[in-house]
């Protein structure tokens, strides 16, 4: 299986959007709230906020399959999802590895769903923070250290 990782093109935002919102209404909405769930779709439907983002998109066969996306100061994964039918394929890792090597200082910070939660532990990241709710919307805080104590660098 090709996989080719580009940066997301002003025409390709909605595809990305798309596909956001029915991975997250698969994945994540189901440990939501309503309010939470509607929060979240609005937030990903603000074009202005989306324009803010470093977003790079996973393609399969001409077909958008994962998205990860970095606030502009390239600290913070506000987004990351992969389609249900590319799991366990390497494309979280793949776009994982490329916000690491796109970010900006030593560690990057996420507020994880629960069900990212174990995504992310596997990737490296570190719960910070015990569970938070804002507006209906499920986090922990977590961070992954760039430079790890064993001085590794790179995600596995």
């Amino acid at each position: 299986m090709k996989i080719d990782i580009f940066r997301i093109a002003p025409e390709t935002q909605e595809s990305a959007r798309c596909l956001v919102g029915r991975v997250f209404m698969e994945f994540v909405a189901p440990d939501y709230s309503e309010e939470g769930v509607t929060s979240f779709l609005k937030f990903i439907h603000n074009e202005a906020m989306f324009k803010d983002l470093e977003v790079w998109g996973a393609w399969c066969e001409g077909s958008l399959v994962g998205v990860i996306a970095l606030d502009k100061q390239k600290q913070h994964i506000v987004l990351f999802f992969v389609d249900q039918r590319y799991h366990r394929c390497g494309i979280g890792k793949n776009l994982f590895r490329l916000a690491v090597k796109e970010s900006v200082g030593n560690k990057i910070t996420v507020n994880s769903s629960p069900f990212g939660v174990p995504i992310y532990e596997k990737l490296g990241f570190f719960a910070d923070q015990n569970e938070q709710t804002v507006d209906g919307i499920r986090y922990t805080p977590m961070t992954y250290w760039k430079v790890a104590k064993g001085g590794n660098d790179t995600p596995s």
